[in-house]
């Protein structure tokens, strides 16, 4: 076979720490599901959409308003890269690559190591749809 599949998994996150970069629609989007899942959620961006302004604002994130900067993953166990500077997202992929950190990225999925899946939920089953590429 020499196309690699990517493996289906639940992350169990509540109460590990996962960092997001950017604050823009793509972490507006993301952010819900990680709140839900009880993540320890450390937001890392100079500004944010009114929206995810708002989950910090109620203690949803800890939002710390600068760029991303080397060692920001130490003890992070998921990282979400949503930033639209691609130089600030390849040095945060290869900070999480080096530590060993499940990291999707928005800008590039092939670089990334971790996909998410579009998901639906009812009824309390979750179905997650990976169709090979990040959708």
């Amino acid at each position: 076979m020499s196309e690699n599949f990517a493996y289906p998994v639940g992350l169990r996150l509540s109460g590990r720490r996962v960092v997001v970069l950017g604050a823009g629609q793509v972490a507006q989007r993301r952010l819900p599901a990680l709140i839900a899942a009880g993540a320890d959620i450390l937001l890392i961006s100079p500004s944010a959409t009114a929206s995810v302004e708002a989950m910090a604002e109620a203690g949803e994130v800890r939002w710390e308003r600068r760029r991303y900067r080397e060692g920001d993953f130490e003890g992070a166990w998921y990282v979400l890269i949503t930033t639209d500077d691609p130089e600030a997202n390849a040095a945060a992929s290869a900070e999480a690559e080096a530590r060993r950190v499940w990291c999707v990225r928005s800008d590039d999925a092939e670089a990334a190591s971790a996909w998410t899946p579009a998901t639906g939920r009812s009824e309390g089953v979750t179905v997650a749809v990976l169709t090979g590429q990040d959708p």
